[in-house]
């Protein structure tokens, strides 16, 4: 399992929450075409599903794979905070083909 963290930016302030984070990131995504990959730093990357949104850790082969999906809340946001304000202030997207293919291949969101 990829245990990395996002290398701490400097000089950042960090007032923000995982759950404002997350609010911010999801809306950001959410508002961009399918497929589009949040980059979070050099080895992770989340994405809107069409439903919720999704954190993934890229392969260390640097292929820009991804590796495998995890929960935020398993880390210690102490230690994700700076990096995550800092991307805030400044975001970064990028097109993974393989996330595109996936949300092809996703069945249809049950409003139920």
């Amino acid at each position: 399992m990829h245990l990395a963290k996002p290398a701490a930016p400097r000089n950042t302030e960090v007032n923000v929450t995982p759950l404002d984070f997350q609010s911010n990131l999801a809306m950001l995504l959410r508002d961009l075409p399918r497929g589009m990959t949040a980059d979070l730093d050099d080895g992770v990357v989340a994405y809107w599903d069409g439903h919720k949104l999704v954190f993934a850790f890229l392969r260390d082969n640097g292929s820009g794979l991804i590796e495998e999906e995890f929960d935020l809340a398993d880390f210690l946001w102490s230690e994700w905070a700076a990096s995550c304000a800092a991307w805030l202030a400044a975001p970064h997207f990028s097109v993974r083909d393989e996330v595109s293919l996936w949300l092809k291949d996703a069945p249809p969101h049950d409003a139920g």
